[in-house]
């Protein structure tokens, strides 16, 4: 009796392994060691195009892709010596109509009867995904050959425009020089005004085309705290000036990846607008403080000034050329940039503000 139950529950276990086999969505083969098909799946069939006896009466080696055949050969080695359970690998494979199908395909080592080794092949469709994965990298590949361009261009210009916006402020000099009344000639001035201008643009936009996306290994571990105090320092006099009062309240330990120069500029310049655009209605104060996530540093920057109105302004901030108070030489290029060296070091920064109550500024810097 309890061999009969035995038997009969062998039995049902074996149904079930049976059906699941049969009826998983995955292709699911079992192959000995010379590559020969010994048991199939329909979603097999179907992956493939061909019918179970088709597959029997050929190696599997005859439908792969030529230059994926030896993708298995190293793992296969490890396989069978036991340095390993299982494996995966990535392989082209001939539908029967000729197209080509990528497989993810897993192998694990089983043994039946008289220990004789075999392998169990499951098969997962991914071919949709490698073509999107293709197109991607392909698009890809045209940003940066467009953005490789467009930076050359942008060298050009902005080197052409520096010599010739420095030949025509050397020629007004030199008119000036030659003809002494011309200092008292409304257009000449209006000229000379505009050259000046030009000069100034075009040193914003060589700024601007000089920021690069900075590789890791280029940059440094750089103390937080330690460039704060420095930045503070250098504009101890503006901020006597405005009465203004700079707390910094970054954890000493903290270290950020970036490059001195940018890193420089960046607090610079959120200090300095600070103080600029601070209240008239009371004493300007300044706090800089840290946060830490699992990937940045953050540095928050607040101050209690006059705000940014961000319902009006809050998609163009960072813009080139946007001003959000009238005071006199604003001209909108220091948060541009300084976003643009922020990213360049891998990094963002996001802003809070309300109108009349003052503006924190989120940093954030990679971890060192």
């Amino acid at each position: 009796m309890k061999v009969s139950n035995h038997l009969r529950n062998f039995s049902n276990a074996y149904d079930v392994l049976e059906r699941t086999f049969n009826n998983t969505y995955n292709g699911i083969a079992i192959v000995n060691l010379d590559g020969n098909w010994l048991k199939v799946n329909e979603s097999v069939c179907d992956i493939f195009g061909y019918t179970r006896w088709e597959l029997f009466n050929m190696d599997i080696n005859n439908i792969v892709y030529a230059q994926d055949l030896g993708v298995h050969e190293e793992k296969y080695e490890k396989l069978v010596n036991g340095e390993i359970d299982k494996y995966r690998v990535k392989q082209r494979y001939f539908h029967k109509d000729g197209s080509i199908k990528w497989m993810l395909i897993s192998v694990s080592l089983v043994y039946f009867k008289e220990g004789r080794p075999h392998m169990i092949w499951q098969f997962n469709d991914i071919t949709n995904r490698k073509k999107s994965e293709d197109k991607l990298k392909a698009m890809l590949s045209v940003a940066k050959e467009q953005n490789e361009r467009l930076t050359s261009f942008a060298n050009i210009v902005t080197h052409n425009l520096r010599s010739h916006s420095g030949n025509l402020f050397s020629i007004t000099e030199f008119l000036e020089e030659d003809f002494s009344k011309l200092k008292y000639n409304e257009n000449f001035q209006l000229l000379k005004q505009a050259v000046e201008n030009l000069q100034e643009t075009v040193s914003h936009l060589t700024e601007v085309a000089k920021i690069r996306k900075i590789d890791d290994s280029k940059m440094q571990a750089l103390n937080l705290y330690d460039y704060v105090e420095k930045a503070t320092y250098n504009i101890i006099a503006l901020a006597q000036n405005a009465e203004a009062i700079i707390y910094n309240e970054i954890d000493e330990d903290l270290c950020i990846k970036g490059i001195p120069a940018y890193l420089d500029s960046i607090i610079l310049n959120f200090l300095t607008n600070a103080i600029k655009y601070k209240s008239e209605l009371r004493k300007p104060i300044v706090e800089l403080k840290s946060e830490t996530t699992k990937e940045f540093v953050i540095l928050k920057i607040k101050d209690n000034g006059l705000g940014i109105d961000l319902e009006k302004f809050g998609d163009t901030i960072f813009q080139l050329y946007k001003t959000f108070h009238h005071n006199e030489g604003a001209i909108g290029i220091g948060l541009f940039i300084t976003k643009n060296h922020i990213e360049s070091l891998g990094g963002k920064v996001a802003v809070i503000s309300t109108v009349d109550v003052g503006t924190e500024f989120s940093v954030y810097f990679k971890k060192a």
